[in-house]
């Protein structure tokens, strides 16, 4: 619990109870992983922001908004140790700071989700759920401050807290309406660095590992190189050093668009650019389904074996996304260990995320997902095997020792799922032969099978 105590009608000065002082070591130590998640969170929290007052806009309740204008700003500041996310969305009146800022774990969002989930539009796409996310930059901060103006009210109010000993809120200006939260990074120490979050490579960094996929540009001013006036005339070009705003992320995901307005050329760019692979996918599977679990996923079937596929080091497992925002960078629950060798993309808006929103609550989703997907990738490789003979074999070539590990690991458990996948070399044929297509030409007399194991 938070308490609060009222000095005069406008500063008010909460302190902090021995129960929430010891739930903040809780938040910083065990409920993120990283530091660096702290950027998701606050960026994810400012989308919410946004699409509250999109969905009230389309519904008629606010007037006068432009979807086209709804941004999310990243703004650094070095000279002050500064980091400030704001956005031009709902904002918060004075009693909503000290409800949903001041008291520990009470969202918004549910609030919102639970009023609006009925009407034209389905449930918002709401990112937040647990009102946790906000406390994960003291990890990096040794204070915040949030300047929030509500769409449609004349005051704006400051909240300023250092996460141990109380806050403030005050009236302040804020010309437009919507959220702006600054964080003063801590000084760095011997064990953490801290100011390798005021560097404008780690913000962009962060950005498109975990926000890329937000549905509103995300914007920041960097320093970029463009030629200059004199390049035109001149055979040397010649740049200069600019400052100007850049969208940081994407928005639209690819796995989102219709299969048919996605090119061969784009479906190949994503996986060079995604998963650092110059060579072409040998497949590639553009998957949306509803039912029991509603997602979309993207999934490609590499041609040769990464470094270190055989070694312990390999890390697999498909991205995991929910509302454009990356919950897990290896989720290996949604991949068979036989099909390990895929990559790719997952999202669903149906999954039960816990409160740091890098775990699930309970895997039912993802066993359904999970099924789904290894019938998929079956069928497709059923299909090379039998329709596109020599892309099977370049497949299988780096890959076909895994298949056979796994048809023989837990004392053949798997051994009937792959079993039809696996080539083995005929010395008569002097080829890669299936199971079932040596049976098929055996004669009559020949009683049994003679092999040879070994490179």
């Amino acid at each position: 619990m938070i308490y609060m105590s009222a000095e005069n009608e406008n500063v008010t000065k909460g302190g902090i109870t021995v129960e929430a002082e010891h739930i903040f070591p809780v938040i910083k130590r065990w409920l993120y992983s990283e530091k660096e998640i702290f950027l998701r969170e606050i960026v994810s929290n400012a989308c919410d922001a946004v699409t509250k007052l999109r969905r009230l806009s389309s519904l008629g309740e606010v007037r006068d908004v432009d979807d086209d204008e709804f941004r999310i700003d990243v703004r650094l500041d070095r000279d002050a140790g500064t980091i400030t996310v704001s956005d031009n969305g709902i904002g918060m009146s004075r009693e909503e700071v000290e409800k949903f800022i001041c008291q520990i774990a009470l969202s918004g969002a549910v609030d919102f989700i639970s009023k609006y989930e009925n009407t034209d539009g389905g449930a918002p796409g709401i990112i937040g759920h647990f009102g946790l996310g906000f406390y994960s930059a003291f990890m990096v901060a040794s204070s915040i401050t949030v300047i929030s103006k509500k769409y449609g009210e004349d005051k704006a109010w400051k909240w300023v807290s250092d996460g141990a000993d109380g806050y403030t809120i005050e009236p302040c200006d804020k010309e437009q309406a919507g959220t702006d939260v600054t964080l003063k990074l801590k000084a760095d120490t011997e064990d953490e660095k801290y100011s390798e979050f005021l560097q404008e490579y780690k913000l962009r960094m962060l950005v498109r590992k975990y926000s890329d996929y937000i549905r509103y540009p995300i914007k920041m001013e960097v320093e970029t190189s463009k030629p200059t006036e004199e390049t035109k005339d001149d055979k040397e070009p010649k740049y200069e050093t600019v400052r100007e705003d850049q969208t940081l992320n994407s928005m639209v995901p690819l796995w989102q668009k219709a299969k048919k307005d996605v090119t061969q050329e784009e479906y190949e760019q994503f996986y060079h650019e995604k998963f650092y692979d110059f060579e072409k996918p040998v497949s590639v599977l553009h998957l949306s389904v509803e039912g029991d679990v509603t997602y979309k996923a993207l999934l490609y079937i590499p041609s040769k074996a990464p470094y270190d596929f055989y070694t312990k080091d390999y890390k697999s497992g498909l991205q995991l996304y929910s509302s454009g925002v990356l919950i897990m960078d290896n989720c290996a629950d949604l991949l068979p260990d036989y099909f390990n060798f895929v990559r790719g993309v997952v999202e669903s808006p149906d999954l039960s995320l816990n409160i740091s929103r890098e775990l699930l609550q309970h895997d039912r989703q993802l066993k359904i997902i999970s099924a789904n997907l290894e019938k998929k990738i079956k069928a497709e490789l059923e299909r090379m095997l039998r329709d596109d003979r020599e892309k099977y074999e370049t497949f299988y070539r780096s890959f076909g020792r895994q298949l056979k590990l796994c048809a023989l690991n837990n004392y053949g458990a798997n051994k009937e799922k792959v079993q039809d996948l696996l080539l083995f070399y005929s010395s008569k044929e002097q080829k890669l032969v299936t199971l079932d297509e040596y049976v098929e030409r055996m004669p009559e007399s020949q009683k049994f099978i003679y092999y040879a194991t070994g490179e």
